[in-house]
């Protein structure tokens, strides 16, 4: 099992509700998206604010499984940089096997 649990050190999506300074007010985020690349499910698109005041978003859950930082459906990256990609929110750490 993973040893520790993926921080979201930054992301670079302005228009997120969750986006606070370029920080991740969300408690944690899933990674998505397809099978070439990998995107922040949690992106929420509103001009409503949300998420936690104190920035403590970690990765809660991977399912990109061909990922090299992906164990068992966990992110055992260090940190987790979010930005826009493929699409609005990607998960810019992901690497393919």
């Amino acid at each position: 099992m993973t040893k520790h649990v993926a921080n979201v050190t930054e992301c670079a999506v302005h228009n997120c509700s969750f986006n606070h300074h370029d920080e991740c007010g969300a408690y944690a985020i899933t990674v998505g998206g397809s099978a070439d690349h990998a995107s922040c499910s949690t992106f929420i698109d509103t001009s409503a604010s949300g998420g936690l005041t104190k920035v403590l978003a970690h990765v809660g859950a991977c399912q990109r499984s061909e990922c090299t930082h992906n164990n068992h459906l966990m992110c055992d990256a260090h940190n987790v940089h979010v930005g826009p990609g493929a699409e609005a929110a990607d998960c810019l750490t992901y690497e393919a096997r």
